[in-house]
């Protein structure tokens, strides 16, 4: 079996908690060479508790005899981290948002195919079993959809991390924090092309391209999957300081409407993110857990009439852990030449629907309600 060497930058949250001990676990398929982080703290733990070897800066990593770079570095970074292990050769897992821009994606794009690496963007709920099942057992049609709801009330990690084995890094220097900064308030002005007040500013980095993305994402595919083409922006609103964003897409001409919530509840530590198709005579429902409860099974339900009667199928495919999965398919592309599940141009459709429903958000002031204001 081929091993991959890997290098990965950031050792945030996810790149602790998830992306190193998986890639540990699958050490048949990939070396760790080495992780990158300015933090001296995060350095610290990953190296006394993984026995990895730690760098301060990419440059660093980038110096070492590499296959593949994972990029968890923070959402503004991604573009530069990414191009710059295509353009030294390397294949590339990027952690999501890809970018908040399209047309910064549109230029990995290039830099992927000039390169003839895969690029590979961090969407785990594609290899989440019951989302596969879900795309087998859809119970209705293009014809009879109705409804998509995407619901998630969400307090943060705080309370499916607490038993992890991690290291908060409080100690990144501030002159650097203001220059990522800098950055991602550009690439937001660059992705919606219109100025974007405070509120709408954070819903969109935060419920929009940190949250809702996956559940675009999702939709998306199953969208694909019923083979109904992409609709029409029809409502947006950012809410609750931001913590909250909502968002409507018109779909087959108005025969069907998506609609999708995040709401981050700080102090309730309680999760849920649910997906819905309503069709004329089904509906077929994703329940997804904390993605950080690792092997908690997703719950599929399909439930179908007859007449009075309701018949309801709660479908268990198996308890493969999504993150883990997401890593053996990037394997799986690179060794075997499969196909990428998770594309960059999956990536640039997620971001064009969240952008354009900023933008709408944006020309209707009023759809930003600010705390403690009544329309």
């Amino acid at each position: 079996m081929e091993r991959i060497r890997i290098g990965v930058i950031g050792a945030g949250g996810i790149a602790q908690i998830e992306h190193v001990p998986n890639l540990r676990r699958l050490s048949d398929q990939f070396e760790v060479v080495g992780i990158c982080d300015p933090s001296a703290t995060a350095r610290s733990f990953v190296a006394s508790r993984y026995g990895i070897k730690t760098f301060e800066t990419a440059e660093q990593l980038f110096e070492q005899h590499l296959d593949a770079i994972l990029v968890a570095s923070p959402d503004p970074l991604h573009k530069e981290h990414a191009l710059a292990g295509l353009k030294r050769g390397f294949h590339v897992f990027c952690e999501k948002p890809l970018c908040y821009a399209p047309a910064d994606i549109a230029e990995l794009i290039t830099a992927r195919d000039s390169a003839g690496k895969v690029l590979q963007v961090g969407y785990m709920k594609r290899f989440d079993p019951s989302y596969e099942a879900a795309l087998e057992f859809m119970p209705g049609t293009s014809a009879t959809l109705r409804h998509i709801s995407v619901e998630v009330n969400d307090p943060d990690a705080w309370p499916f991390i607490r038993h992890h084995e991690w290291r908060r890094a409080d100690d990144v220097p501030k002159a650097l924090i203001d220059e990522v900064t800098a950055k991602q308030k550009q690439q937001v002005e660059r992705a919606v092309g219109v100025e974007l007040n405070p509120l709408s500013y954070r819903g969109y980095c935060g419920a929009y391209c940190s949250a809702l993305v996956h559940d675009a994402n999702a939709v998306h595919g199953l969208l694909d999957n019923l083979g109904v083409p992409d609709g029409e922006v029809s409502g947006a609103q950012f809410y609750a300081g931001g913590d909250g964003g909502h968002g409507s897409v018109r779909l087959l001409g108005g025969q069907a409407l998506w609609t999708m919530t995040h709401l981050t509840a700080p102090k309730l530590p309680h999760y849920r993110e649910r997906i819905t198709l309503h069709f004329d005579d089904a509906s077929l429902e994703l329940e997804f857990p904390s993605p950080y409860l690792n092997h908690q099974p997703t719950q599929l339900m399909v439930r179908t009439g007859d007449g009075n009667q309701l018949h309801t199928r709660d479908i268990r495919r198996g308890y493969e852990e999504a993150f883990i999965e997401e890593l053996k398919g990037f394997w799986s592309s690179i060794a075997e030449g499969k196909p990428v599940r998770n594309t960059a141009e999956h990536a640039m459709r997620d971001m064009t629907l969240l952008a354009s429903l900023a933008r709408w958000q944006a020309s209707h002031p009023t759809a930003a309600i600010q705390p403690g204001e009544f329309l």
